[in-house]
């Protein structure tokens, strides 16, 4: 393959992700970001996004192991959670997290359990979506291409 078909290809992927939400226009704006002075923005960006998934996920599923459940320090976890989420243009992520918050703040375990589940699910979609982008990006960049953005 060439580095006009990856292009093609990451144009493509990134087309079906916004459609399907898994990204929104912040991921868009996240890529204008980056330039000849920082080539790997992106990869560095989405690279502590996941690795700070990982951990929020984990502290939000202890939380909610507690008896009793502190829900203000759950519902600290998912804010945190959304605003990374958001940042980064994680749209299903992000929607998911603001029904969760309402969850937390009515004090409803089972919801919140729910949405840690549908949380979890999302999340596992757009690292499994997202990491075959990254990595196209990668060789565009390592044949000397330039990474094409969808305006």
């Amino acid at each position: 393959m060439d580095v006009i078909q990856w292009q093609k290809q990451l144009l493509d992927h990134q087309a079906v992700m916004l459609r399907e939400g898994f990204l929104d226009d912040q991921f868009i704006q996240l890529q204008k970001l980056q330039d000849d002075s920082s080539p790997d923005f992106v990869i560095e960006v989405m690279t502590m996004f996941f690795e700070d998934s990982e951990n929020l996920l984990n502290n939000m599923k202890r939380a909610l192991e507690q008896v009793p459940v502190d829900f203000r320090q759950v519902d600290a976890h998912v804010h945190q959670f959304k605003g990374s989420s958001a940042s980064v243009g994680a749209g299903r992520i992000k929607n998911v997290c603001a029904t969760f918050r309402d969850f937390c703040e009515a004090q409803n375990l089972e919801g919140c359990v729910r949405c840690l589940q549908q949380l979890q699910y999302e999340y596992s979609l757009l690292n499994n979506n997202l990491q075959p982008l990254l990595r196209l990006r990668q060789q565009i960049q390592a044949a000397g291409g330039t990474i094409p953005i969808i305006d």
